[in-house]
């Protein structure tokens, strides 16, 4: 049976002949050691054309498609494609794997690119956004990702002359990017008129910011920043596929097969035509090219790679060739010589020379070819085509001998009989012909009979039999038996996989290929499915054929999609030692195999110990973390039943005190010494730390499931604990503190099975439970993963770190032993080498010995196995059975085992020095319990404090002493779930019986030992003390039960009346006379306890009992069953009672262990489908309920518990279920047990009174309060408000119509001949400064910024530098305004707007600010949210962190020491993130809440803790490692409070926290706990507040109306005990503060009223420092005639003045009502004002008096215009209709006409310079032109044409057609200005742009310059006089923004 093991020989890759050049580009280069690296297949090549030798680099698992070279030129990355594909970087010398990237990519890395000093590496995906993606390589870390292109990507490339900039090109793009923080940022470059938008293929980066590249049509485009400069025609005459940068210039390839070098400027130096040398041909195309000195390296698309000299350019010299396109099918091997021969779709045919490694031959047919064969002599060769004909050649000159056509179908196979006379031809028509030689090939007959086509033939040896493999997977053969090769497919594969076979029967082995690219080595024969093999990888998708050589020295194969030829060394037994040490093949895939038959294995049977555990899944129907979601869908489900107000949870709390158990059945090494001599080991979800000296235990309760492992820190002082879990989490956790300093997760699946600390204790390696067993490497502080693997199909139960290099770990597992290297973001494994010392056993364990390549492994036979580096050298029978434990020691090792023996030996294990056995005789006399057997299994030992610690499968831990006595300290259940539990009536002890089939009594006093233990027959499920405790009933799962002597445990009686399990039991009360037996057959029996015989049977429940209790007169039975029915009986006789339910709860009860009924109808969760309560017990007080659930909580509810969903106090501690929950006799404790996890918790119960303030362990209800949290018109507007980004506003006026530049241009009636008489064309503008020469406006640059965000963000106003400049935002713009003059500097890097700004506060990051935007979704495209952290002096951005939140960041938040920051966003989760911005890096994230969080802050004293607040809800969170833990609000602690919405946040000394509430109040928490209300604050909602680091002090800001006490901005003392008011001084009948800052002696408040005060502490005086609209849009705007003021109007009502010399607000006027539209008369001494409700007003500008006003409209004025005679004013409306009014009439205001039939609505209307005629353009894209004042409609357009107009701010006409962008569709251009030059003009749009053109601009899609600033809508644009300003009004941000103009400068020439 040869075929259970497999081969003992081995193949070993020789040669490669190929290079890929299709589909790749820049895929070769040379080497520092002058190698040349390329790659084929899957396989990367390492070229020496020195000695003609190639070395493979094999750790990919399908095709290799890019490739780059490091800069030191030793290091190589390549990537591949695939489902997941990675990244290697390798070392071309040693060819090893350096770095393994993965886990982001997916189909296929396209390009790859290192950085000039080769720290980061860029790659880029085959997915559909063609991600690019810069790595960190040697941590193996992504730094940042960014969506490309929505088209393919051909090259990147970093620019090596400025850091942080990339290049990337593709189909019709290049993009210029730049890294910042963890952002890249794409420009595309702009093509314009210089060269034709084309597709890029490749590009070089060069000095001062140019790039070249090479585009599809041939032409060098050279770029300057993102503008083309010039392009370079014809540079080939196809497309250029290569660029390649050397010291000396440029090398170019393309597709017309030419080789250009260029110097270091893109001179021409030279031409090399490859299909002029001679060795081209037609048709030639370069795909790569690389420039080394005078040499020259060329790869074709047809797989040849040449080497040019440049000083001999006519002879390049052929370095490699293979077959090019198309699949390769045909393989033959020649009879006697070295010789193979292969043919493909390329139609070559070509013969290859195995020892010289090169191509001998080459010969093109006129088809492709499918298959070959070279008769006996090696004569004749024979080629199958794919037309159906097959050709004969000469081998010696490749000759033509015969060639035949029978066919129609490809020829699949063909073979020569062994004695040379026929040639059997196989078809895929599925029939065979043969044809005899001698006769010219005639045609000698045919075989049919097959249904499919034909894929392999063979002849026997005395070819006169033949026998078929055909597509169906039959076997066609003559009398001849055909089993012999049964064992190559795989057990249940289909049977079209496996392509070749060929048989080496003289070495008895078979080598195979098949269609996942792999060559597998089987013995032969081999006759039974799923044999073993050994497997090579390398080619990539199919090997299409396999042979081995004449000699059998050599295997080749071939690929079908690689057209690579592979050349495999046949190395026998004998040699394999001698190979193997030279170079063991190291590959990600392994070379051993995993599959094998099961039923016919060569692993001795498992131990059933082991057996038992590797079935163990640790699957959960549900887990915890599914539970939030469960919630809200139930909650969905019930909205409408759950109007009662719901019970409060109980005042009473538990409080874990001791644990009974240690979980040893399924977990090892788990079990230590801590520094101070405590012991540490878990038991269900709790990590306990046990004093032995006063039998004392503190828990570590953080984890919520299972945990499976447990590891202790180097200084023995941190323990790492792994658990079950869907996403199972790893805790490292402080044993003194119990505080978890770490959590890990995210990279294991349903579990962590082990876990090990390095050496120096940073790292820690995980395995989980996974299919794949996947090991992870974490730098555990920081909570990152350094790397990850596949482990192995099989469990691990064992992962150790090398103790002397930290990048090294050994795994060990069921037939695993693995040795594993980190490589950068991966790891790298090989399989322990056993040869012929043993077999491939299961290891249990695993230890380093005293050197870094010494290892030990403990096996399951009971071995000890003994490694030298991979090489198992040899074995020491340790143990009966297996060694499940191991420790390595100073001078030596000890083992256990399962025989139950300790056994010390020396440190080489040649001597046993001692061993212990575990047996009862040896145990002390201070033993806290009772062995059960001798020699227990053990699981774990561990040394230390001269002592050996011993844990045991059965639950006990031992501590042996050097001299032999045995302590035993814990122990409890072992394997089986424990379900009986029952209490003394007035001891304090307690009796367990669990499926182990024992009963226990164990001590609840402090002993806290088991008193007494008794084996069972079977196991049990329930027990019961009698009422005098003397008695001890137990019922066990086979439906007897037996009562037993309390105190000797002895039976006293037993029955066997049921069939199914008993599960409760009850003693009636008072004497005990009854005993009532409930099993799972629904029948209750009840027995007289005195006669021992059954007097009642208990009949009509219709499933399996539940529940029993006793009424207390003992007449009454309440019985539940599974069906959750509540039954009544009375006794004995057991008669069926029906009780009403009301009065339940009125009969007393003995007891009450109950889960159903109106008294507990609450203790059902909302997911009470999901999960079901196994266990209730109320106090005997009755007034509090615990009860067990199948989700492992234990609650406390108040007594009784009506209506839904009553609140209550929730602990985690067991895992899976709780089985039963026990008050003590006199509820002083809580007795639970857990079913899987044997465990019997203790837990005192805390009184309400008596309990001192230590925050309690549970955790809140789970239901959020129902109450709503208070109501205020600013917080409802604040939590509704939808940020729009910009890139999707829509129009802002109902706009109808085509619009302008998508209208058929009417022809003019007046196109006058070129050269006329007629007189020029009036100018189209009055222009006033005409003796000046025009220059144009060149730029606009920001000067002022009027106005604030206040209206729905919060703290986003600080002071900088000692409070002599303020910063805050408004719209996409971070402004610093100086207090003293008023100046202004921006920041201008966000594309959208601003939502909240802070100010860092550490010393080391002085002036640093980070500012969050709004945004779309979150796919790190530039329009993502994002972060800015930038120096708000010199405007620098330091970092971007594109987020994760969708919509937007609402807060942001540095932490103490700086080097953090916090954000929020406003996605649905509220997602809460923490960065460590300086990298860009996200260190951990989390849902923060399912409503609206308003803020988060860090504790100013703290880097891990934060609180955020929000709708109805406080958290408090802490950062541990890369996981946030949080705890919600306890309120319970002060009566009637209740949860409000909370708006603001501040931090006291000692933990204390301050929040503001919308009703004004301020509650204060001491840690998660309120402790007090600070009642009325304010008297409306607290929106500020701000905790002054020196002093301590905090401020509040609220909502209030002044008055004489109290103010809307209050300062008070650090413990929120007194305060001072003030007032703010603006006139406002209710001050909103919405920030507030606190300086030297000053505070700054910003107001929801856009202001922002300066408040002096002492003398409370107020400064308005800025001025801003309340409410936008801001519609008017109008600038004086001759000074620099201009007015603005705006829905809030006002009008104001502005001065833009001294940068301030001058007035303001209240109209009362919505202003539209602003103008002042030509002379600045009158003001027209149009309203929203058709009013209009003029004031006179010196008094402010009302000089006139009048209403004839009921629409909104939308333009209101002075003449420029001063004669008429002109009001335009919503009505369409524009009013004339004659001012020299006086104030009277008669309509003296209107303009008739205007289509739409006004929107701007100029006069003309004379007052005869208006422009008036409307909502419909039209311009209308009307007579002054008759109003009539001109239509004459050479009129039109002729008219100069005194002002122009329509944004329609033909003069003005360039403003309207491509990009018009959803919005608008709104408004527009020329200046008074008359030669430029500004715009304002929809996107919040403003933008500059050059007037007229008729021409479509006009050239400009765009200008940020605004939010979405610009609603009005002026010049000023002089055109000095550009003013700018917002719509959404309701803010005036100032450009100052710069004009072009002219220089005299």
């Amino acid at each position: 049976m040869a075929a259970r093991s497999a081969p003992s020989c081995h193949l070993r890759l020789e040669w490669v002949y190929g290079y890929r050049g299709h589909q790749c580009r820049n895929n070769l280069y040379y080497t520092a050691a002058k190698e040349i690296v390329y790659f084929v297949a899957g396989v990367g090549v390492v070229y020496s054309p020195r000695e003609h030798r190639q070395k493979f680099y094999r750790g990919h698992s399908d095709d290799i498609i890019s490739l780059a070279l490091h800069p030191e030129r030793v290091l190589v990355a390549t990537g591949q494609v695939g489902k997941e594909p990675y990244i290697c970087v390798w070392d071309s010398y040693t060819v090893q794997t350096i770095s393994v990237l993965k886990d982001v990519h997916t189909h296929g890395i396209a390009c790859l690119a290192f950085d000039l000093d080769g720290q980061r590496l860029v790659s880029v995906g085959l997915d559909s956004k063609n991600a690019v993606c810069v790595w960190d390589w040697k941590r193996g870390k992504m730094l940042s990702m960014a969506p490309g292109h929505t088209d393919r990507i051909f090259d990147i490339s970093w620019d090596l002359y400025q850091p942080n900039k990339l290049v990337s090109c593709g189909v019709k793009h290049i993009k210029f990017w730049s890294l910042c923080g963890n952002a890249l940022t794409p420009k595309r470059g702009v093509f314009g008129k210089t060269g034709d938008l084309q597709t890029i293929l490749c590009l070089a980066c060069a000095r001062d910011e140019l790039t070249y590249s090479g585009a599809l049509n041939g032409d060098i485009y050279v770029w300057k920043g993102i503008n083309l400069i010039r392009t370079i025609q014809g540079a080939h005459t196809a497309g250029i596929f290569s660029m390649n940068a050397c010291e000396e210039g440029f090398a170019t390839g393309g597709r017309d097969g030419c080789i250009r070098l260029w110097d270091l400027t893109f001179k021409p130096i030279t031409v090399i035509d490859l299909r002029e040398t001679d060795q081209g041909y037609k048709g030639l195309s370069v795909r790569s090219v690389c420039w080394r000195g005078d040499h020259i390296l060329v790869g074709t698309q047809d797989s040849e790679i040449f080497e040019i000299v440049v000083h001999e350019r006519k002879k390049p010299f052929l370095i490699m060739q293979g077959h090019c396109e198309g699949e390769l099918w045909a393989l033959a091997i020649h009879p006697t010589k070295p010789l193979a021969v292969t043919g493909s779709d390329d139609r070559s045919v070509r013969i290859w020379s195995l020892v010289d490694h090169a191509l001998i031959a080459r010969c093109n047919m006129e088809e492709p070819i499918r298959c070959a064969a070279v008769n006996v002599d090696g004569i004749h060769l024979a080629l199958g085509m794919k037309d159906g004909s097959f050709t004969v050649l000469r081998v010696r000159d490749m000759t033509e001998v015969v060639h035949i056509k029978d066919r129609k179908e490809a020829i699949h196979e063909l073979k020569y009989s062994p004695d040379g006379t026929y040639l059997a031809v196989g078809c895929n028509d599925s029939s065979v012909d043969i044809y005899g030689v001698s006769q010219r090939y005639k045609k000698m007959g045919e075989c049919v009979g097959s249904l499919s086509f034909i894929t392999h033939l063979d002849w026997s040896s005395d070819s006169r039999y033949l026998q078929t493999n055909d597509g169906n997977g039959k076997r066609l053969f003559y009398r001849m038996p055909g089993l012999e090769v049964n064992g190559i497919w795989p057990k249940y594969s289909d049977i079209n996989d496996i392509n070749s076979v060929d048989g080496n029967y003289i070495g008895q082995v078979l080598v195979t290929a098949d269609d996942y690219g792999i060559v597998k080595l089987f013995r032969y024969p081999c006759l039974r499915k799923g044999a073993k093999f050994r497997k090579y990888i390398g080619h990539s998708a199919h090997v299409t054929n396999v042979r081995w050589s004449h000699d059998h020295q050599w295997v080749i194969s071939i690929g079908g999609a690689d057209h690579a030829v592979f050349q495999w060394r046949f190395i026998p037994e004998r040699k394999l030692k001698d190979a193997l040490h030279i170079a063991p093949q190291e590959s990600l895939a392994d070379s051993n195999s995993d599959e094998s038959d099961s039923d016919l294995s060569d692993v001795p049977e498992l131990d059933s110990e082991i057996e038992q555990e590797t079935q163990l899944t640790y699957r959960r129907q549900v887990y915890k973390e599914d539970l939030p979601q469960l919630k809200e869908q139930y909650k969905e489900k019930q909205k409408s039943g759950t109007s009662k107000r719901r019970e409060r949870a109980p005042g009473n709390s538990i409080r874990l005190h001791f644990v009974h158990g240690y979980r040893g059945y399924d977990c090892r090494s788990n079990l230590f010494y801590t520094q101070i001599g405590e012991i540490v080991y878990h038991v269900a979800a709790v990590g306990v730390i046990y004093n032995r000296q006063q039998n004392t235990q503190r828990f570590y309760l953080g984890h919520d499931d299972d945990i499976l492992c447990l590891a202790i820190h180097p200084l023995k002082d941190y323990v790492a604990t792994g658990q079950v879990g869907r996403d199972p989490s790893i805790h490292i956790w402080d044993t003194e503190t119990i505080k978890p300093l770490s959590i890990l997760k995210g990279y294991h699946q349903y579990g962590v099975c082990a876990v090990d600390f390095s050496a120096d204790g940073k790292r820690l390696a995980s395995v989980g439970i996974d299919e794949s067993h996947t090991v992870v490497l974490w730098d555990w502080k920081k909570g990152e993963k350094l790397s990850i693997a596949r482990g192995s199909k099989d469990k691990i139960f064992v992962v150790k770190m090398n103790p002397y290099v930290p990048d090294k770990l050994i795994t060990a597992g069921i037939k695993h032993m693995k040795f594993w290297r980190r490589a950068g973001g991966g790891l790298v494994g090989r399989k322990g080498y056993i040869g012929t010392l043993g077999k491939n056993e299961t290891m249990m364990c695993a230890v380093y010995g005293w050197t870094e390549e010494m290892a030990f492994s403990g096996t399951s036979t009971g071995d000890v196995c003994i490694w030298r580096d991979i090489f198992l050298v040899k074995t020491v029978k340790a143990h009966d059975g297996p060694v499940f434990s191991m420790h390595a020691l100073e001078k030596g090792f000890v083992t256990g085992g399962k025989d139950g023996v300790v056994a010390l030996w020396d440190d080489s294990f040649e001597r046993c020095l001692k061993t212990y056995a575990i047996k009862r005789a040896a145990l002390a006399p201070g033993s806290k319990g009772l062995l059960l057997e001798d020699n227990p299994s053990i699981r774990a030992i561990s040394l230390g404090h001269g002592h050996i610690l011993v844990g045991t499968k059965n639950g006990e831990i031992l501590e042996v002493d050097k001299s032999g006595p045995i302590t035993l300290l814990v122990q409890g259940h072992m394997e089986g779930e424990v379900w009986g539990l029952a209490i003394h009536p007035y001891l304090p002890i307690c009796a367990t019986v669990s499926d182990d089939k024992t009963l226990r009594i164990w001590d609840l006093s402090p002993s806290h030992c088991m008193l007494a233990v008794r084996k069972l027959k079977k196991g049990g499920r329930c027990c019961c003390f009698s009422p005098d405790g003397k008695a001890l009933a137990v019922g066990l799962c086979d439906g007897s039960f037996l009562m037993a002597n309390a105190d000797t445990l002895e039976d006293l009686v037993s029955f066997h009346h049921r069939k199914d399990i008993i599960s409760d039991i009850r003693f009636s009360p008072g004497s005990g006379k009854y005993l009532a037996v409930a099993s799972h057959d629904s029948f209750v029996d009840i027995y007289n306890v005195m006669s021992s015989k059954r007097v009642g049977i208990c009949k009509g429940a219709t499933s399996y009992i539940t529940h029993i209790d006793w009424d207390i007169r003992g007449k009454l039975l309440q019985v539940n069953t599974g069906a959750k029915e509540q039954l009544f009986f009375e006794a004995p006789r057991g008669k069926r009672q029906t009780i009403p339910r009301m009065e339940v709860e009125k009969i007393g009860w003995a007891s009450w262990t109950s889960v159903l009924g109106l008294c507990c109808e609450g203790i059902w969760p909302v997911i009470g489908e999901v999960t079901d309560i196994t266990a209730s017990c109320l106090t005997h007080d009755k007034m509090v309920l615990a009860t067990g659930d199948d989700l492992g909580f234990v609650k406390l509810f108040r007594y009784p518990a009506k209506g839904k969903f009553g609140k209550f106090k929730r602990y985690v501690a067991h895992s899976t279920q709780v089985t039963n929950v026990r008050w003590t006799c006199d509820d002083s404790m809580l007795v639970t047990l857990g079913g899987a996890d044997m465990s019997l918790m203790v837990w005192t119960n805390e009184m309400e009174g008596s309990r001192e303030k230590r925050p309690c362990d549970s955790e809140e209800s789970d239901t959020g309060s129902e109450e709503d949290g208070g109501y205020d018109s600013d917080v409802t507007r604040e939590n509704e408000i939808s940020y729009t980004i910009r890139a999707l506003s829509t129009n802002i006026r109902p706009m109808f119509g085509i619009k302008p530049h998508l209208q058929q241009k009417e022809p003019s009636i007046d196109e006058r001949p070129p050269v006329s008489r007629a007189p020029p064309q009036p100018e189209k503008l009055q222009t006033n400064n005409v003796g000046k020469k025009k220059r144009p406006i060149e730029d606009l640059m920001l000067e002022l910024v009027f106005g604030y965000r206040g209206r729905d963000c919060r703290n986003n106003v600080h002071y900088l530098n000692d409070g002599d400049d303020i910063i805050y935002h408004t719209a996409s713009i971070g402004i610093l305004h100086n207090v003293a003059t008023g100046t202004q500097s921006f920041y201008q890097e966000h594309n959208d707007d601003i939502l909240c700004l802070t100010v860092n506060q550490h010393p080391k990051f002085i002036n640093i600010v980070a500012t969050g935007q709004v945004g779309d979704s979150a796919d790190m495209s530039p329009t993502a949210p994002s972060v800015h952290i930038w120096d708000a002096v010199n405007k620098q951005t330091l970092a971007i962190l594109r987020c994760y939140h969708s919509k937007g960041v609402c807060s942001v938040s540095f932490s103490a020491t700086g080097k953090l920051l916090l954000s929020v966003g406003l996605d649905p989760e509220h997602t809460v993130t923490i960065w460590r911005w300086q990298e860009g890096a996200k260190i951990a994230s989390k849902a923060g809440h399912n409503q609206r969080i308003f803020v988060a802050e860090f504790r100013p004293d703290s880097d891990s803790q934060f609180v955020s607040v929000g709708v109805k809800h406080v958290k408090f969170w802490t950062l541990a490692g890369r996981a946030l833990l949080s705890k919600k609000g306890l309120l319970s602690t002060l009566e009637d409070a209740r949860m409000q919405t909370m708006l603001a946040v501040a931090f006291g000394a000692n933990n204390l926290t301050f929040t503001g509430t919308i009703s004004g109040d301020v509650c204060v928490w001491k840690d998660h706990i309120l402790c007090r209300v600070v009642a009325r604050a304010h008297n409306g909602p607290v929106f500020a507040m701000y905790t002054t680091l020196r002093d301590g002090l905090i401020v509040t800001g609220g909502k209030e109306r002044p008055s004489k006490e109290g103010g809307a901005v209050k300062l008070w003392d650090q413990e929120l005990r007194r305060c001072r008011a003030f007032r703010l001084e603006t006139g406002q009948v209710t001050d909103c503060v919405r920030s507030v800052c606190r300086g030297r002696g000053k505070i700054l408040v910003g107001t929801r009223n856009a202001e922002i005060i300066e408040v002096g502490e002492k003398n409370a005086a107020c400064n308005i420092l800025v001025n801003g609209h309340v409410d936008g849009p801001i519609w008017g705007l109008a600038t004086h005639p001759s000074r620099d003021f201009f007015l603005s109007a705006a829905e809030d009502g006002t009008v104001r003045l502005w001065d833009i010399a001294d940068k301030k607000m001058l007035n303001k006027v209240n109209l009362g009502h919505a202003a539209r539209t602003v103008c002042y008369s030509p002379e600045g001494d009158m003001v027209a004002i149009g309203m929203k409700n058709g009013e209009f007003i003029i004031l006179l500008v010196s008094s402010l008096k009302i000089w006139g006003k009048k209403r004839d409209r009921r629409c909104a004025i939308h333009d209101i215009r002075f003449s420029p005679d001063c004669r008429f004013l002109a009001v335009g409306s919503g009505e369409n209709s524009v009013d004339f009014y004659d001012l020299s009439l006086g104030p009277t205001l008669n309509r003296t006409s209107y303009c008739k039939d205007i289509p739409s609505f006004v929107i701007q209307m100029d006069f003309s310079a004379d007052s005869r005629y208006l422009q008036v353009s409307t909502g419909c894209y039209k311009r209308h032109v009307y007579e002054v004042p008759s109003g009539r409609h001109l239509t004459d357009q050479a009129a039109i044409d002729r008219i100069t107009w005194a002002t122009w701010t329509s944004i329609l006409g033909s003069e003005v057609m360039g403003i309207w962008s491509r990009h018009a569709e959803k919005a608008d251009v709104n408004c527009a200005c020329v200046s008074h030059s008359g030669i430029s003009l500004v715009t304002g749009d929809d996107f919040g742009m403003v933008k500059l053109f050059d007037f007229p601009c008729p021409e479509k899609f006009a050239k400009h310059k765009r200008f940020l600033g605004h939010s979405p809508h610009v609603t009005n644009i002026r010049f000023t006089s002089g055109d000095r300003h550009v003013i700018s009004a917002g719509g959404d941000d309701c803010r005036l923004v100032t450009f100052s103009a710069q004009e072009q400068t002219v220089f005299a020439s």
